[in-house]
């Protein structure tokens, strides 16, 4: 392997999640110790729309303490886009700022549809002959990139959705009187991971020998998990709501907003608008049950609530296990890249050992590119609306360790880049 030596670029794509920015760190980190290869480290403002508009920054003129508190900083540091590039006049414009800024190596920090991009990046600098090292780092809070065990994000918005259940569940129990339904909205479009995450709410009853009826002492809830994998029935999910109410104060349902019926039509959807990428415009899932509920039964209360982006958001609740391994993604990343790899993406593989461990290995990002990990179906309850005892031992581990958050007068402190523009070479491009 000849050595290569020129500027890194990186980026970030996508919705946001609690940990995308420990990726960002562990990238620059690494890259600060590669002074032979790495002259300059660059960051390309919103994604690849920064990169076309040339608006790139020096990230290594970053103050050490911004660096370390991106760990713990929610959001994109680097802003983010939603930016389909389709054009092939766009993938020219992209190698020419890499030309005209002697970027060599490139880490686009995304989940399906930006690892899409990077590997038609890398094929298009192999035809062109530039030389240029493509790995990409995994993100996605949805955990539905294919061929990795699972992908940084997932487990911080786990924890989340799990102790938001847990508390919800304690209010709820105290308002229900076996006639009250709570319908909780998470997000995943194509596969059910976080819906599913919600069990990890689950805690064992206590017996009250006093009052064997009493169920405050644990918390079962949620009751019903509604996933994107399995087509919703009305009638089915009324009979288990039913049954819910029949037993307990309330009905604790949580519904991924990807969840359609049998012909295909989401439950939530905006049916008059798409997205950049043509995707449905989503987020109604849990209206639609509260006023089917409302309408099928006659004194039983319903209130539906929708976490939204607060999800990604929610660094307070990350899981130092997901910090830790997004960390090592884009540490890994800039490793293979020096070493010569090009047209990857780090992926991490579990141990089979007892006791939780990670390694992490590389996948080739055409193999990863707009590719969905659906919800194993043997995780999935025989009742179509309960999840097996086996996803939570796979999803445990995951979601362990705290942060400790620096706070000034009783709110986080997170960092803030500087954003030193790095001076533009090349004339205007406007993107359609």
């Amino acid at each position: 392997m000849s050595s290569l030596q020129g500027n890194l670029l990186v980026a970030q794509s996508g919705g946001p999640s609690p940990v995308i920015n420990a990726s960002l760190a562990g990238v620059i980190a690494e890259a600060l110790k590669h002074e032979d290869e790495i002259v300059e480290i660059y960051g390309g403002l919103n994604g690849i729309q920064g990169i076309l508009n040339e608006q790139l920054i020096d990230l290594a003129a970053e103050s050490q303490q911004t660096l370390r508190a991106l760990s713990h900083t929610p959001g994109a540091a680097l802003g983010t886009c939603r930016y389909k590039v389709k054009k092939q006049e766009d993938f020219d414009r992209i190698l020419q700022v890499f030309e005209a800024h002697n970027i060599r190596y490139f880490h686009y920090i995304g989940g399906n549809d930006s690892q899409d991009t990077a590997a038609k990046i890398d094929a298009l600098a192999k035809e062109r002959g530039y030389e240029l090292r493509v790995v990409g780092v995994p993100k996605t809070i949805d955990n539905d990139l294919p061929l990795t065990d699972h992908c940084p994000g997932f487990g911080s918005v786990a924890k989340h959705i799990g102790i938001t259940v847990r508390e919800l569940s304690l209010d709820n129990a105290a308002m229900g009187q076996n006639d009250f339904v709570s319908i909780l909205e998470v997000m995943g479009r194509n596969a059910g991971w976080l819906a599913a995450s919600s069990v990890l709410a689950h805690r064992k009853e206590k017996r009250d020998d006093r009052n064997p009826s009493n169920t405050h002492y644990g918390c079962n809830a949620p009751h019903i998990v509604l996933l994107p994998e399995v087509p919703f029935n009305a009638d089915n999910f009324i009979r288990r709501v039913e049954e819910v109410l029949k037993n307990n104060e309330h009905c604790f349902v949580v519904v991924s907003e990807g969840v359609q019926d049998a012909t295909g039509n989401y439950l939530g959807a905006d049916t008059t608008s798409t997205d950049s990428f043509g995707h449905a415009v989503l987020g109604g899932a849990g209206e639609y049950l509260r006023s089917l509920v409302e309408e099928r039964f006659d004194g039983v209360k319903a209130r539906s609530s929708k976490l939204g982006i607060t999800q990604r958001a929610a660094s307070h609740n990350a899981s130092k296990t997901d910090v830790d391994e997004a960390e090592l993604c884009g540490r890994e990343a800039v490793k293979a890249a020096i070493n010569g790899e090009s047209g990857k993406m780090v992926i991490l593989a579990r141990s089979e050992k007892e006791n939780y461990a990670v390694h992490t290995l590389l996948a080739p990002l055409n193999e990863i590119a707009n590719g969905v990990k659906v919800f194993p179906e043997k995780w999935i309850g025989e009742d179509r609306m309960s999840i097996h005892p086996d996803f939570i031992r796979y999803a445990l581990p995951l979601i362990q360790g705290e942060l400790q958050l620096p706070y000034d007068q009783g709110l986080p402190k997170y960092a803030q880049l500087s954003a030193n523009l790095v001076q533009r070479r090349l004339d205007k491009y406007v993107t359609v």
